[in-house]
């Protein structure tokens, strides 16, 4: 392939907003886009609850707090230019006892800090006004909270790379990272691709990529296999919009909710799972390289040691999904065992730090010649045109 001035390894909704920022910025340079599957927005993009986040839940000041919520104006803003289905459909985050009131009162004050518009406290009448099926003593509603298409937005940005001059090589994995005189040439399933400039947004693979450009170990990535119940359609109207319990602030899952989608689906889950590999097409599905990685990884035994009984929850939900509807249930008690169905599976690529630690916030590094994504969770979708415009700052400062 022709040398490029930027090679993007990655072709999900963030890895193409990086592309599409670094064109529009620049018609003259010369964009690439690798990507390993044979299309784009293939994994995280297109396998997620379609939740554009208001920016409620991230520590004021972090980089997911301030990119989140610019994000999701942005995000808005591009959908409608775009004519892209994008509903405010609003989300509740429900207290269903007293102890629970501290935890939504902080998440009250983050959402306040972070600029987030429209927050208000309902009382038991009050939730029920917006959700008359809920329960709850207390909620927090977040009317600015949408449901969105995120794999028809990858798409549209993807259309806007190829209209800038970038091409889009799918099929082209990467497998191998060198600094180069001038550049770095990474090689890839098709053959090799040298570029002045190499940003990698590649998600699940982000750690694996990152060392073999020669950059640290630190943070990897442990796979989780997040799967979603699907309300049958004569119960979707129990549902008005998004229904979140108070989450436990010490991890980076918001715990089981139910959630409407653009297509007009209701969503309960999702799970929340150590994966076998880092793109399953089922449960049983193992990659041993996979596996290998997470097992010797010393932050995966302490995570182990310190949630075991979180995780045997969530081993319960996903091999008996009606335990995963009773969850469910205590926010929305009309619901029954055979009020659901088997939607989808994702996996969300979560960066671990050695000492167990799962690591919130939005991180990137340099290497030579390079930029690293490595750790984008969710609100990353939601923030993908704030985040583009931030690591192609960080970019063009090496260009």
């Amino acid at each position: 392939m022709p040398d490029a001035d930027v090679a993007v390894v990655g072709g999900g909704i963030l890895g193409l907003a990086v592309a599409r920022e670094l064109a529009i910025r620049d018609p003259a340079r010369r964009i690439v886009v690798l990507e390993r599957e044979d299309r784009v927005a293939a994994h995280q993009t297109s396998h997620n609850s379609g939740v554009a986040h208001a920016g409620i839940y991230y520590a004021p000041g972090s980089l997911k707090a301030r990119l989140c919520v610019e994000g999701a104006a942005d995000l808005a803003r591009f959908c409608e230019r775009r004519g892209l289905p994008y509903e405010r459909c609003g989300k509740l985050i429900v207290a269903l006892e007293q102890r629970e009131r501290p935890a939504l009162d902080e998440l009250a004050a983050r959402g306040g800090a972070n600029g987030v518009a429209g927050l208000r406290r309902l009382d038991a009448a009050g939730l029920r006004a917006v959700e008359p099926h809920a329960a709850g003593i207390a909620a927090l509603h977040s009317p600015a909270t949408a449901i969105v298409d995120f794999a028809a937005v990858a798409r549209a940005f993807a259309a806007d790379v190829r209209e800038a001059g970038g091409a889009i090589e799918c099929g082209a994995g990467v497998t191998g990272a060198s600094p180069a005189a001038r550049g770095i040439v990474l090689r890839h399933a098709r053959g090799e691709q040298a570029a002045r400039f190499a940003v990698f947004c590649a998600g699940a693979w982000s750690d694996r990529l990152a060392r073999l450009a020669g950059a640290a170990a630190d943070p990897r990535v442990v796979p989780f296999r997040g799967a979603y119940l699907r309300l049958a359609p004569h119960r979707a109207q129990l549902v008005r919009g998004l229904i979140y319990p108070v989450p436990d602030p010490r991890l980076p899952f918001l715990g089981v909710h139910l959630t409407r989608t653009v297509g007009g689906d209701v969503l309960i889950g999702p799970t929340a799972l150590p994966a076998p590999a880092r793109d399953p097409a089922s449960p049983l599905a193992a990659r041993a390289r996979d596996v290998a990685d997470t097992l010797r990884w010393p932050g995966s035994w302490r995570l182990a040691r310190s949630w075991w009984r979180t995780g045997l929850g969530e081993l319960r939900h996903a091999v008996a999904p009606a335990t995963l509807v009773r969850a469910a249930a205590r926010y929305l008690p009309a619901l029954e065992p055979g009020d659901a169905e088997p939607a989808f599976a994702g996996v969300r690529a979560q960066a671990l730090g050695r000492d167990g630690a799962l690591i919130e916030d939005f991180v990137f590094a340099h290497g030579e010649r390079a930029l690293h994504v490595r750790n984008a969770p969710s609100p990353a979708a939601t923030a993908a045109l704030a985040i583009a415009r931030h690591v192609a700052d960080e970019a063009e400062r090496s260009l």
